[in-house]
């Protein structure tokens, strides 16, 4: 063996020996700073390892759950995809829902519900685990993005000035007496690279004085400072007399942290003291106190995460008498979930307990929610946009017609990660904000269509009615009771399996369509009242249809009903507060008009089974239950002082089923109910088969007029819906009339 062999041999095992120990002190290294909470630092030598092994998953994983923690969510979204692509979830289970979390965190929710969907599908075999679970409840809270539309034209948001704000992270508290209390985490100088120089790296509370709407440099509370600990999370007793605010220390890489309290007196603090075990239960965490007065009696509230929470930290309210004893501790069981839920505020005007949340439906990381108080806590309402974001939302308060938020999203002061850091931000409400009726009907159309489903034939099964007096909330609940008898028809006769995929596929259909529509229909009720409060005149156009199981003609009879149990739904809301609106005697001119279509069949899938005897496919199949539906398709204000004018009795014509090549003639009249002469623009129709004329150029008030068409079949299959559309001059309004027939 020659000596330049040896040379060379010994030389690379030397080497590949320095590499080993290099590599090992830097994952060391990382891991330390990982758990002492410095992911920046712990991020460059995570790259220093991969750079000498650029194959290892365990380090790709590692440095994912990094960036994760760092938030710097766009960078942890790609390396959590490598780990994934290359064991597909069998050694890092977690690894497709951190996918999908961070497509979310990224505003990527389309990408993240599909994500979401098979990450479900993953974890499907153990659906009580935390990873099921939590992409169950997150296509849940996508499906709610979707068909969730905040109106933020009234508004605007902006971060506080750099007198309060810093590349590092604040956190704000409270205002009172013209100061803002707030923490921050700061160091004695930090470089362009978020290098900390410090010798105590911790969060400390301040103050700003705020003059004529100017935050004033701010300064930090040095009496309320304790060596190596960190403090934050102030809020005010009642008489303003005492201070609570958060004293943590750090043990094996996690905080505990107590609630303390300090007098208050003419800008000075004495008499520091923890709150008692009561509160403070030993080796757990207890913190960020609020207070308020519910029912007369002044309520300490705070997070902690003692044996009896859900998960993680929780929210727990005690009473407090004489201003220094303190009830036993209760959890709020109607807010609190398995995931964090944190930063209690009081609105004592709305009697509303604002709080973050990691789980209930959100926007991404924690949203801001909150839960009305009457005698009872009411379900958590998301407090919608601009409060949250993707990203995180923390610590939201008012105070007059302000509002503040902890947030760490797009915008916010940063040297190289633009969401590793939380900036406080102020919402305002826009001065001259008095709403046009025009810019609000961009808003209800937004939300359409909305599509209500129905089970076979209901409601009324075997009845040739076009009226029910049944409610359509009624047929949804009975409809959502039958997803295991979908589930099982549907998957008959398959492998174990395709049968799992069929009975997903039919869960996935009841989640994201039948479910989603009472969700949208809830949301465009709410705001169609509030429209109609104003004095508004709304028509709705409602559209119908069937799947092809029965006879057409039936199918448009089925149709209407649906339509009726629609309008049943809306007439017998909150005691009949639409009735006014829905008969035309609300005393301030707000009305509801709805123009129906009801199809039928004739817009169904043809490819959807009408055979009777294939009970699976005609009945339980999706493509058959997504035909049978109604829309709530437009919205459109009537602006004028009289009744939509033109009319007709007949705006489906249903001719039946047609020889291919027969013509055939009719006529259909229409009325003008406004008070004034119309003027007939033009008349046209949807197809060169479809012929159209009307006897008269205007219409006085009141008068009728008739339309003559002729239908020629010659070029027609199948079913066929064609329309005549009246339009009337200098107005944008118009009738639309359908036809709709069947070619044999």
């Amino acid at each position: 063996m020659s000596r330049l062999y040896l040379t060379i041999l010994f030389t690379g095992v030397t080497f590949s020996l320095i590499a080993q120990q290099n590599l090992k002190k830097y994952l060391d290294f990382a891991e330390e700073k990982f758990n002492q909470g410095d992911y920046h630092y712990a991020m460059k030598f995570y790259e220093k390892a991969m750079r000498l092994d650029s194959n290892s998953i365990d380090i790709l994983w590692k440095y994912a759950e990094t960036c994760r923690a760092y938030k710097d969510y766009r960078k942890a979204e790609y390396y959590y995809k490598k780990v994934y692509n290359r064991e597909e979830a069998r050694i890092y289970n977690s690894s497709l829902l951190k996918i999908a979390l961070m497509q979310k965190h990224n505003g990527k929710y389309e990408k993240s519900l599909e994500t979401f969907k098979r990450a479900k599908k993953k974890y499907n075999k153990s659906k009580k685990s935390y990873n099921y679970q939590k992409a169950k409840k997150e296509i849940e809270s996508i499906t709610w993005i979707k068909s969730t539309i905040f109106d933020t034209s009234n508004t605007t948001i902006e971060k506080l000035p750099k007198t309060i704000n810093t590349n590092n992270s604040e956190f704000g508290h409270t205002i009172y007496d013209n100061q803002l209390f707030f923490s921050s985490l700061r160091g004695d100088s930090i470089s362009d690279t978020e290098e900390v120089y410090t010798e105590e790296y911790k969060t400390s509370l301040y103050t700003s004085d705020i003059n004529n709407d100017s935050f004033q440099e701010s300064q930090r509370l040095k009496e309320l400072l304790f060596q190596k600990y960190n403090t934050g999370n102030g809020t005010f007793s009642l008489d303003k007399k005492r201070f609570y605010f958060s004293k943590c220390r750090e043990k094996n890489s996690r905080y505990i942290c107590k609630i303390m309290v300090a007098k208050y007196s003419n800008n000075k603090w004495s008499n520091i003291d923890s709150l008692g075990e009561i509160i403070n239960e030993p080796e757990v965490s207890t913190t960020m106190p609020s207070i308020g007065k519910i029912n007369g009696e002044e309520v300490l509230f705070f997070a902690s995460n003692r044996k009896d929470s859900k998960g993680g930290l929780d929210i727990y309210y005690s009473t407090i008498k004489n201003g220094n004893q303190y009830k036993k501790a209760i959890p709020l069981k109607e807010i609190n979930t398995i995931e964090d839920d944190v930063t209690p505020w009081w609105d004592s005007i709305e009697q509303k307990l604002y709080f973050s949340s990691k789980w209930h439906n959100g926007f991404g990381g924690f949203d801001v929610h909150y839960s009305k108080y009457t005698d009872k806590w009411e379900a958590p309402i998301n407090a919608g946009k601009p409060v949250n974001s993707s990203n995180n939302d923390l610590y939201y308060f008012k105070l007059d017609d302000k509002s503040f938020i902890t947030s760490n999203r797009i915008g916010v002061f940063y040297s190289k990660n633009p969401t590793c850091c939380s900036d406080i931000f102020i919402i305002k409400n826009k001065k001259d904000t008095a709403k046009k009726i025009d810019e609000t009907l961009i808003e209800l159309n937004k939300r359409l269509p909305v599509v209500l489903y129905f089970h076979n034939d209901e409601p009324n099964p075997k009845s040739k009615d076009t009226l029910t007096e049944i409610n359509y909330l009624s047929t949804y609940i009975r409809y959502n009771n039958m997803l295991s008898e979908y589930q099982n028809e549907y998957s008959k006769d398959l492998t174990d399996i395709k049968a799992k995929e069929a009975k997903m596929k039919i869960k996935s259909f009841f989640i994201d369509k039948v479910k989603k529509g009472i969700s949208d229909l809830e949301l465009f009720r709410d705001l169609l009242l509030k429209e109609l409060s104003l004095g508004a005149r709304i028509n709705i156009t409602i559209k119908g249809f069937a799947s092809p199981l029965a006879k057409t003609n039936y199918n448009v009879n089925l149709t209407k009903r649906r339509i009726s149990s629609l309008i049943n739904y809306i007439r017998e809301y909150d005691n009949g507060v639409f009735i006014p609106y829905l008969d035309g005697t609300a005393k301030n001119g707000g009305e509801i008009i709805f123009s129906q279509i009801p199809f039928g069949e004739y817009n169904a899938n043809q490819e959807t089974s009408d055979n009777p005897n294939d009970i699976k496919n005609s009945i339980y199949s999706i493509s058959a239950a997504k035909e049978r539906r109604i829309e709530i398709q437009s919205v459109n204000y009537i602006k004028d002082e009289t009744k939509f004018a033109l009319t007709t009795k007949t705006p489906i014509i249903n001719i039946g089923k047609l020889n291919k090549g027969e013509i055939i003639k009719k006529e259909v009249i229409i009325k003008n109910r406004s008070l004034e002469t119309i003027n007939i623009n033009n008349i046209r129709t949807n197809c060169n088969c479809l012929i159209a004329s009307i006897d008269k150029s205007s219409l006085d008030s009141n008068e009728n007029g008739k339309i003559t068409f002729t239908l020629d079949t010659k070029n027609l299959n199948g079913f066929n819906v064609k329309s005549i559309t009246v339009q009337e001059k200098n107005s944008k309004e118009n009738l639309t009339i359908y036809i709709s027939t069947e070619i044999e």
